[in-house]
C-alpha cells in the first residue's frame, strides 16, 4: 500500500503542535500515523532541542479526509491565534492562518485538495 507523508508546522509553539497532536490521536484512523519530529536544516542537522514538526503518514481508506476535517474542527476550537503549514513529501504546501479563516469549508477544502494531490501523486512515505 502506497503511504504519503505531510508535515504540519506551527508558528505559536510547541504547546499548540502538542495539543493538535493528542487532538488526532483521538481519531481512530489517525492512531498511530501522527508522530512530532525535530526540523532538520539543509546539511542534516537538528535545528534546536525542541520538536516543531507533526508528521502524518496517509495512506487510502480517508484518513486524508479525517485528516482535513479534524484539523479544521481543531482551529475552529482555538482561542488563539494559529498559523500552520501543511507540506507534502513534494515541497507543495497550504499555510492556514486561523486569525482569517471566514469560511471553514473553504479551509477543508484546501486541505483536502493538497491530500487527495499528494495521495494520487504516488509519493511514498521515505
Amino acid at each position: 500500500m502506497t503511504s504519503t507523508r505531510l508535515c504540519i508546522k506551527m508558528t505559536d509553539g510547541p504547546e499548540s503542535l502538542r495539543s493538535l497532536l493528542e487532538w488526532l490521536r483521538a481519531e481512530d484512523e489517525l492512531r498511530g500515523r501522527v508522530s512530532l519530529e525535530p526540523v532538520f536544516d539543509k546539511t542534516g542537522h537538528e535545528m534546536g532541542g525542541m520538536v516543531d514538526v507533526l508528521a502524518v503518514a496517509l495512506s487510502s481508506g480517508g484518513a486524508g479526509a479525517v485528516l482535513a476535517g479534524s484539523l479544521s474542527t481543531w482551529l475552529t476550537q482555538r482561542r488563539s491565534d494559529v498559523k500552520i503549514t501543511v507540506t507534502d513529501a513534494g515541497g507543495r504546501s497550504i499555510e492556514l492562518d486561523a486569525r482569517r479563516v471566514p469560511d471553514v469549508s473553504a479551509l477543508v477544502r484546501d486541505i483536502g485538495r493538497l491530500i487527495d494531490t499528494t495521495e494520487h501523486s504516488g509519493e511514498e512515505v521515505p
